[in-house]
């Protein structure tokens, strides 16, 4: 019989251990004791979804049409450019109505007509450069935490990179980055005049790609934390973004925060909550629609992803503009159940006059 030894079952003491070295490196230990395929109970802060939704930012119009967001604050920098698209002011006809104007899709999808993007590109970059034919740097995005600076001559490969991030200190050309739902993060370093722009779906976000680019941005171009000023783009708010219960795993497992990046958001929906026993079912519990979903909120992981780089708080914009809540504004994978174009966001740097 093999010999007993104090570690066939760890003592509360070596668990706690564990814990606090789990803690350090901002992780969290997997609780194997829950039994296979049981729910865990999740007691998160609870908000009816219309609480948490934020309102569009006030929008700029082009004198192309082009209608774009700026970032409150970042007119006072001349040398830099940036911008957030809608979908309004372009060329495109696959995701609106027959009598709807054309409208600004930026990603080349099997649906749209590549000439139609190609033009709302050029009508995107004309609107922010004031020259339609500014470099603009775009991306094969793979939902990974990759990064590429990228230089002038990037922008005319014939196949775009595969990767998530850019980054770029060379004057005259755009970084662009495309979402339908996914968060982008736009980062400045104001002393250096470098920039970066990121793709943060859920994936991407666990993988912290954004703390991936701040450390980029220092090692690339001697970027400190205290120089640099970012903004979260329009995605996917919490009032909408309803996920299973894995991905609170996921992101408990990476994020000492993790548990905090969540909600359970109740339906304002005035019938059900003034004559609830109409929608009782004989489901098992846990497996009815009725009741509360899990919310997360990517725009708060991201923000805690670059005061986690080391940003201070009054130098991080959220847009927040929830791309569900406003298809009318925003393309929204999820509104339009996967029937959408995609939004660009752009940054770049002046060239020297």
């Amino acid at each position: 019989m093999r010999p007993s030894s104090s570690f066939d079952v760890p003592s509360d003491q070596q668990i706690a251990a564990v814990d606090a070295l789990f803690l350090k490196g901002g992780l969290v230990r997997s609780r194997r004791s829950t039994s296979p395929g049981r729910m865990r109970t999740v007691r998160l802060e609870r908000a009816a979804a219309e609480e948490l939704s934020r309102p569009v930012p006030a929008v700029q119009l082009a004198a192309n049409g082009v209608q774009w967001l700026r970032v409150p604050g970042w007119s006072r920098m001349p040398w830099l450019w940036h911008g957030f698209s809608t979908r309004k002011g372009g060329l495109s006809r696959a995701y609106c109505a027959e009598d709807a104007p054309g409208e600004l899709n930026l990603g080349f999808r099997d649906d749209d007509d590549r000439d139609a993007v190609a033009g709302n590109r050029r009508l995107l970059v004309e609107a922010i450069t004031g020259a339609a034919n500014t470099p603009l740097v775009a991306l094969h995005q793979i939902h990974s935490n990759l990064i590429r600076v990228v230089t002038a001559a990037d922008a005319a490969r014939p196949r775009p990179w595969k990767a998530d991030g850019l980054l770029t200190d060379e004057p005259g050309l755009l970084l662009g980055i495309q979402t339908a739902d996914c968060i982008p993060v736009l980062v400045v370093d104001r002393k250096r005049h470098a920039v970066g722009a990121f793709h943060a779906g859920w994936p991407g976000t666990v993988k912290r790609i954004v703390e991936e680019g701040v450390g980029r941005m220092r090692l690339e171009f001697g970027s400190r934390p205290e120089d640099l000023i970012a903004a979260i783009g329009p995605g996917i708010g919490p009032c909408c973004y309803e996920v299973g219960e894995e991905l609170l795993s996921e992101f408990e497992s990476q994020f000492v925060y993790g548990r905090e990046l969540f909600r359970e958001v109740y339906s304002a929906d005035a019938v059900r909550m003034k004559y609830p026993m109409l929608f009782l079912t004989q489901r098992a519990p846990g497996h009815s629609p009725i009741g509360p979903s899990l919310h997360l909120d990517l725009f708060e992981a991201n923000r805690r992803q670059l005061l986690a780089a080391g940003l201070k708080p009054a130098a991080i914009r959220v847009l927040g503009a929830c791309t569900s809540c406003h298809p009318d504004v925003f393309f929204s994978h999820r509104a339009s159940k996967g029937h959408a174009g995609r939004l660009m966001s752009v940054i770049g740097i002046r060239p020297h006059a």
